[in-house]
């Protein structure tokens, strides 16, 4: 499934960084490094595995590539949660109705 493979992306701490980082909004690689304890060809490698994911996207400005969060691919991942929770509190209230019965 689709989200497996997001799940396996952001499994790694360093790409849970650089995906966070994001979050501040589009960044080239060199500025998505600063900080982080790898090479920027380290943080190139796990952008792609963002970017293959469906979690990042990537525009190229000049001879840069800017790298912003895929709001596509995040907006699956919490639709995954949304049922994940929806059906996990079914269950528990079939639980409490089965107890009380």
């Amino acid at each position: 499934m689709a989200y497996e493979i997001k799940f396996e992306a952001l499994a790694a701490p360093t790409r849970r960084a650089v995906f966070e980082k994001l979050r501040a909004g589009p960044m080239a690689v060199n500025a998505l490094a600063e900080g982080l304890p790898v090479s920027r060809p380290a943080i190139s490698q796990h952008l792609k595995v963002l970017k293959d994911a469906g979690l990042v996207s990537e525009r190229r400005d000049g001879v840069k590539r800017i790298y912003s969060l895929d709001t596509q691919g995040i907006s699956e991942l919490r639709d995954y949660f949304d049922r994940f929770w929806d059906e996990a509190l079914e269950a528990y209230q079939r639980s409490l109705e089965a107890s009380d019965a």
